[in-house]
């Protein structure tokens, strides 16, 4: 006699904005391969241009997403509250067993929100890092997506004693490494083939790349100089 086939449970895996794509790209590859659950990918629009949003889907070979919010730009308030409506009408149609947030943006705390309010278990992909600056809005998401998620999985030791220090039963907490490498070994073959060293004329020489790109960084000119200061050091 024949053993029915148990249903694959559903996994909502969320994206919305630039940092997401490259955490979510290893992460849907190594849950297909493992063919234990059906993978809904979801792309709530945050970031949604061309260059912050279509490119990475190509450049990652990350599948079409099956549900694209389209929410746009926006307030803070009004880009997250849009979020949590649209997304609603997701959980309501495809019913998941678990949804999957990754980083710290508006689409995080929005989606991890929405399932916790229908009961709907929450991983949260890199939780636990903390930069205690609470002017910041991604620390703020940060922490509540990871008071209210279910399984908390972490890139570094620090964030696993981070967790444990507000508290977060030690059950919860995984650490698991950084997706982000996954991503870039990858990918690595690619970027070695590129031309942008030639482009900006370093090819041969040593050079560093660092990323300044969040707003109490470089919209304060005396912390932007502050800065430029400690790279030329």
């Amino acid at each position: 006699m024949n053993k029915q086939r148990k249903p694959l449970k559903k996994f909502l895996l969320v994206a919305g904005a630039r940092p997401n794509f490259m955490k979510i790209a290893p992460l849907i590859r190594a849950l297909n391969k493992l063919g234990k659950s059906k993978n809904i990918l979801v792309h709530t629009g945050q970031h949604y241009d061309e260059k912050m949003s279509k490119v990475f889907f190509r450049d990652l070979n990350i599948p079409r997403p099956q549900i694209d919010l389209g929410i746009g730009g926006g307030t803070h308030a009004a880009q997250t509250g849009q979020i949590m409506i649209e997304f609603d009408k997701a959980l309501e149609k495809f019913a998941p067993n678990l949804v999957i947030v990754v980083g710290d943006v508006n689409s995080t705390i929005a989606c991890a929100l929405t399932a916790k309010k229908r009961g709907i278990r929450i991983a949260h992909i890199e939780a636990g890092l903390r930069s205690f600056d609470m002017e910041m809005p991604e620390e703020i998401n940060r922490i509540l997506t990871d008071r209210i998620s279910d399984f908390l999985f972490c890139t570094e030791p620090q964030a696993v004693i981070n967790l444990k220090n507000e508290g977060i039963d030690d059950r919860k907490i995984f650490f698991t490494g950084n997706v982000m490498i996954d991503t870039l070994l990858a990918h690595k073959k690619s970027a070695e083939k590129s031309k942008i060293l030639e482009i900006v004329g370093i090819k041969g020489e040593k050079y560093a790349l660092a990323t300044l790109h969040r707003p109490s960084n470089v919209d304060d000119k005396e912390s932007l100089q502050k800065l430029m200061k400690i790279l030329q050091k």
